[in-house]
């Protein structure tokens, strides 16, 4: 029996599981992309958070990888090669995440399936492949509704002072940051797309208060307005959504496709459940 190792990784956080014979699993590492990360530092990250995880006699055939910024042959090459140089013998094929999204949330079926997580990104699958993709252009320019995004909206009422002074408490007590200290980590440190993200904690903690909700359907609905009105096929397939984003707030995703009379679809936390199905039958 052939052991298989799927993964799903997105930028902060990545998903790993074993299928195939007596052997299953799901394990954790930090977020790989290879647009911050060369192949050998992929490879470290492999050797230290995840190697240590995996039964240590398991012999893995095939790896099914899909992950962030994996839409280039280059960044592709980049993690083949990390993966290859860990796993010499498996067969490797690497896939854009939004792919991952596709099989897990439509499995062999058309639709829309989008990614609502630290960034975000949409496409029509018509069953095999990804036949239209709206382009997300990343977090400085992009990535409506994502995580990066939701947190800069957040930082920026906080940093312009737009907060009333209950929110601004509420805030001031769970991070006990500075104007300087913020403008550091987004500035100067890296991966200031993971550092924005984390604020999406804060706007799910304090539902119900006007600014926070106003930032997420204000958010939320910017990605509908930029990517799904863009397919035509939005209006004749159901919407599916996967990402940690997607998940907390599934319930103004669903008021939107109400809103505009489109079909929902699943919701997913994350693609694993789905690609396990896939990759299974």
């Amino acid at each position: 029996m052939k052991i298989k190792l799927i993964a799903d990784s997105g930028s902060t956080k990545a998903d790993w599981c074993l299928t195939g014979g007596n052997e299953t699993g799901h394990f954790a590492t930090q977020g790989i992309s290879p647009y911050f990360l060369n192949a050998q530092q992929i490879r470290e990250i492999l050797e230290r958070e995840l190697l240590p995880q995996l039964p240590a006699d398991v012999e893995i055939a095939e790896i099914f990888y899909y992950g962030t910024g994996c839409l280039q042959p280059k960044s592709v090459q980049i993690v083949q090669t990390a993966l290859q140089s860990v796993w010499p013998a498996a067969a490797v094929t690497v896939n854009h995440d939004l792919m991952g999204a596709a099989r897990a949330l439509c499995g062999r079926n058309p639709g829309i399936a989008s990614i609502l997580g630290t960034g975000s990104n949409s496409g029509f699958y018509d069953g095999t492949r990804i036949v239209k993709n709206n382009p997300g252009l990343g977090y400085v320019l992009g990535d409506e509704g994502s995580g990066a995004v939701l947190g800069k909206k957040l930082l920026q009422m906080y940093l312009y002072n737009s907060f009333d002074e209950e929110l601004k408490a509420r805030f001031d007590e769970t991070y006990n940051t500075s104007n300087d200290e913020i403008l550091e980590n987004v500035y100067r440190k890296p991966l200031p797309n993971r550092y924005l993200a984390g604020f999406a904690r804060f706007l799910g903690e304090n539902r119900g208060h006007y600014i926070i909700e106003n930032i997420l359907e204000d958010g939320l609905n910017e990605f509908f307005f930029n990517h799904i009105y863009k397919y035509s096929e939005s209006w004749t397939h159901p919407l599916h959504f996967t990402g940690s984003i997607a998940w907390n707030f599934r319930d103004i995703l669903q008021e939107l496709c109400e809103l505009y009379e489109l079909q929902l679809g699943r919701i997913l936390r994350s693609p694993m459940e789905g690609l396990l199905e896939y990759h299974q039958s």
